[in-house]
């Protein structure tokens, strides 16, 4: 890897960029193709002389939110922010992808597997402070695998609301729901934790400003209870009450999601056929 991949890259897909694609003139006097480095700060959010020293290697270790800025202004794919992300991580020496800190413990203890199993049919899950998903009833896999939740070797709440297309239809009050996730993780990242430092930051190029926007708002208690709705492809709109249940002496939580209506029970019960089925743990 030369010294400044970053810098280049970004160089790269600045200059691949046509002005029209991001709603600007063409002009008549552009020396080559692209976007001016101007224009691209001005897009980002960022100031010209840092955009600058950032293409041209003299600062190696921008924000997480700076990225994210920059890959929606690039409109860089899922593929080419995960790229980005970790041609910042080798500007600062971070060549190895396993983060700084311990990541969340996801032992289960048998009494919480033993509650899961007797929540059947209803659709529970065990999640942490990341929303990492730990565990989960057969009436939440019918429910959520048809979303593309449970589609990761090991899913997350979180980052299944900001990147996956599929979040936005599978919610139709999608902007509340992301608020809520961006208030359990604001709250999760003062603890100061590396570990939960780096997947915002890794979140954050992902997701962009859709994400980091919410994450530098204000703080807000996240939502304990509330409806949510679902637009399920099997069973249609559903109104489902979360409950949460704090778990003592460990980094988890029990999410339970109970129908609110009658509509909602009936497609429920149609959907897990009433039948317990084992657990799955991730």
């Amino acid at each position: 890897m030369s010294e400044n991949e970053l810098g280049a890259y970004l160089r790269d897909r600045r200059g691949a960029v046509k002005p029209a694609d991001v709603g600007l003139p063409d002009g008549v006097r552009r020396r080559t193709p692209g976007l001016r480095r101007s224009e691209l700060a001005t897009l980002a959010g960022v100031s010209v002389e840092y955009l600058a020293r950032l293409e041209q290697g003299r600062d190696r270790n921008p924000s997480g939110q700076v990225l994210a800025a920059l890959a929606d202004a690039l409109r860089l794919t899922a593929t080419e922010r995960a790229h980005v992300r970790q041609l910042a991580r080798a500007a600062v020496g971070e060549m190895f992808p396993d983060p700084a800190g311990e990541p969340p413990a996801r032992a289960i203890r048998p009494t919480v597997r033993a509650l899961l199993d007797r929540l059947e049919p209803a659709p529970a899950l065990l999640v942490n402070r990341l929303g990492d998903v730990l565990a989960f009833t057969n009436g939440y896999e019918r429910l959520a695998r048809p979303l593309g939740i449970l589609d990761p070797d090991e899913p997350n709440l979180a980052r299944y609301v900001f990147t996956d297309p599929r979040a936005r239809a599978a919610y139709p009050d999608w902007e509340r729901i992301a608020d809520a996730h961006a208030a359990i993780l604001r709250m999760a990242a003062s603890f100061a934790d590396p570990y939960v430092r780096n997947f915002l930051d890794g979140l954050a190029v992902t997701a962009g400003t859709a994400f980091t926007d919410r994450l530098a708002a204000p703080a807000t208690p996240p939502r304990r209870v509330g409806v949510e709705r679902l637009a399920h492809p099997e069973a249609g709109e559903l109104r489902l009450e979360r409950e949460i249940l704090d778990l003592a002496d460990v980094d988890q939580t029990l999410l339970v999601y109970l129908p609110c209506d009658e509509p909602t029970s009936a497609a429920l019960d149609h959907l897990t056929g009433r039948h317990p089925g084992a657990l799955r743990a991730v």
